[in-house]
């Protein structure tokens, strides 16, 4: 059985969360922002609009609407988001509607 470095199986075990709540609209990237970790880094999450409208359609295209869509369906987003993260390191990720 071949082992792996030390940096792979620490890869594997670790994967990134989402403790904290808290998220916000940005009207200048049209996207609900919100912050995943792992283990003492922190990423940056942008949920798009176009994504939000594709898990719910009668959404009301406003910042309460947008905001309250990601509520509605945060488990869903996040494990889309871990996906994005578990495809690569990057300084920030959009989920998109394709994501969806």
């Amino acid at each position: 059985m071949l082992a792996l470095p030390l940096y792979e199986k620490e890869r594997t075990l670790l994967s990134v969360n989402f403790p904290n709540q808290s998220r916000s609209y940005d009207a200048t990237r049209r996207a609900v922002r919100f912050w995943g970790h792992e283990s003492s880094m922190e990423w940056s999450f942008y949920m798009t609009e176009d994504a939000l409208k594709r898990i719910r359609p009668d959404i009301t295209p406003d910042e309460p609407g947008f905001l309250s869509a990601f509520d509605a369906n945060r488990e869903r987003i996040y494990a889309a988001a871990a996906k994005a993260h578990a495809r690569g390191r990057k300084g920030s990720y959009d989920l998109l509607a394709g994501d969806f």
